[in-house]
């Protein structure tokens, strides 16, 4: 299994848009082979070193993550969040 982690800065004009690309995220499970595993949500800290939003995945696999990169559900969660972010980081690895 993969888990897929991506942490997102959030332009200051589109942070009011926070719940709903959370609720964005969300839309995706159910409707992507493969993608097991779906944690979303707002940061509440807000401290010098937050992010603003967390997206956490599990895939079944590589050959899964790799067909979520340009799946119909992901692609418009994907633009919106390119439009939206100041910034992103993201971690994946191999889970035991």
């Amino acid at each position: 299994m993969i888990r897929h982690i991506v942490l997102f800065k959030i332009k200051d004009e589109f942070k009011s848009e926070i719940p709903q690309l959370v609720q964005a995220f969300y839309g995706m499970m159910g409707k992507v082979d493969g993608l097991l595993q779906l944690e979303a949500g707002a940061d509440i800290l807000h401290s010098e070193r937050s992010y603003d939003l967390a997206l956490i995945t599990v895939f079944r696999d590589r050959a899964a993550f790799d067909a979520y990169q340009t799946h119909p559900a992901h692609m418009p969660v994907k633009k919106r969040m390119h439009e939206v972010r100041e910034t992103s980081v993201a971690c994946d690895f191999l889970m035991k």
